[in-house]
């Protein structure tokens, strides 16, 4: 299904996920089929502008073989919703996986598998900014419940400037039966939670890892917890009772990735 996406970097990120063939090109093979939602079909942009950066695009999007389409800015103000920045593509949306995609993926993993539950997250710009997060801790998947989550929405995409394309986003039926799932591939799941004694900084996340995060606020729900191997918190010093959960996660990740490094 097409989608419009918007913003320099959303742009140019789906852009770079386009083969440098047409993008239309109709003589695809299997692997090109395979990434269907990753190809840009049309770039329109405000004729108004002429800075390098919108520059920058337009050469892109023709070394590409996209098509290009100049137009007046209310156009585009009429086709999105948010701050554009002169330009919008229209691209194939990346397709949420399922639990099947999440059995195929433990099975060829060479590395040890490095996973990120998100349990409630509802707010687009922080599902966004999680999966840019991910991407740069290099975690292998972001695993969500169907209901009560946000998808992939335009939104979503913006904000994650390019890593919905890179990191897998995978919507479960039932999480506490897919963190049973994921015990039996002796994956260790750490669940976040301020009221615990054990801080980040005291666990062990070197191995199979799952992080848990929770909604901020609320947190985790109870049968998420129950399944989790242990909980972690992170050590807040302030007035302030609970981070952000795109914040949380970022801290959380990165010291996981200190840890896996040093080793």
């Amino acid at each position: 299904m097409d989608e419009l996406i918007f913003g320099i970097h959303a742009v140019k990120s789906a852009l770079n996920y386009c083969s440098d063939v047409s993008c239309s090109d109709s003589g695809k093979d299997d692997k090109q089929k395979d990434s269907e939602e990753k190809h840009v079909s049309v770039l329109f942009v405000d004729r108004s502008r002429k800075d390098n950066r919108i520059s920058a695009i337009i050469e892109l999007a023709r070394k590409k073989s996209v098509k290009v389409t100049l137009v007046q800015r209310k156009k585009l103000d009429e086709m999105t919703s948010g701050n554009h920045q002169g330009v919008v593509a229209q691209s194939k949306a990346p397709k949420v996986k399922s639990e099947s995609f999440l059995d195929d993926l433990l099975q060829t993993l060479e590395v040890p598998p490095f996973l990120l539950i998100l349990d409630g997250v509802q707010d687009p710009h922080n599902l966004g900014a999680c999966l840019r997060t991910a991407d740069a801790a290099g975690i292998h998947a972001i695993i969500v419940p169907k209901d009560r989550s946000v998808s992939l929405t335009p939104t979503v995409r913006k904000v994650a400037c390019g890593a919905d394309q890179s990191v897998p986003l995978i919507q479960v039926t039932n999480l506490a039966r897919t963190l049973k799932l994921l015990k039996s591939y002796q994956i260790w799941i750490v669940g976040t939670a301020g009221e615990t004694e054990t801080t980040i900084y005291e666990s062990d996340l070197n191995g199979p890892l799952a992080l848990v995060m929770g909604t901020e606020g609320k947190g985790m729900r109870r049968l998420t917890r129950e399944n989790c191997d242990a909980l972690v918190k992170i050590p807040m010093t302030g007035s302030v009772e609970s981070l952000n959960v795109s914040v949380a996660t970022g801290i959380s990740l990165f010291e996981a990735v200190r840890q896996r490094g040093s080793k």
